[in-house]
């Protein structure tokens, strides 16, 4: 019995000293554009992400809907469209950020992330670099990658597709905090 009541405090004591981060204003922008045309850009500053520091494990969570654009005929047509997002209103991210360490961040590092991206209900794997910085108790995430939207069942109809870029660039921007 002593036994089953030191390894319940053991692993009691290992959950609880597991530190995650989170963000619920993260900033994910992307780009679309192409010389000559109207700029295809939008931002979505309300991405949830929760980051398990002793891990790495990495999930993120946006609603598609929350993408502002300049041009409110542009968002429009982006919802109702090109993102469906009444049938697929969330995207979503899981995965892993390789071989890091928070003990090991005193200055911008760089770290591969790793992990599956959900648009549409399509999956679609990622591997990119994730840049990382601890500022004043605050972990910031920076990435940039690029996106083919023909992975996730993006149609592009033929009348604005020379309008719009074959690949998109995702930028990603996330202050997290510990979650107490």
């Amino acid at each position: 019995m002593k036994k089953i009541i030191v390894l319940t405090l053991l692993v009691i004591s290992q959950i609880t000293s597991a530190q995650k981060y989170f963000t619920r204003t993260g900033a994910t922008e992307f780009k679309a554009s192409v010389a000559a045309f109207e700029p295809v850009e939008a931002s979505n500053k309300s991405t949830t992400v929760i980051l398990k520091s002793d891990t790495g494990d990495i999930a993120a969570q946006l609603f598609i809907n929350a993408f502002q654009f300049r041009v409110a005929l542009m968002q429009e047509h982006f919802n109702e469209n090109y993102m469906d997002s009444d049938t697929y209103p969330k995207a979503s991210f899981r995965g892993k950020i390789q071989d890091f360490s928070l003990s090991n961040i005193d200055s911008e590092k760089k770290y591969p992330l790793e992990g599956t991206l959900s648009i549409r209900g399509k999956q679609k794997e990622i591997n990119t670099t994730l840049s990382i910085q601890l500022k004043d108790d605050t972990i910031i995430l920076k990435s940039e990658f690029k996106l083919n939207p023909n992975d996730f069942g993006i149609k592009i109809p033929s009348i604005v597709r020379k309008k719009i870029a074959k690949q998109i660039n995702i930028t990603l921007h996330y202050e997290m905090v510990e979650k107490k």
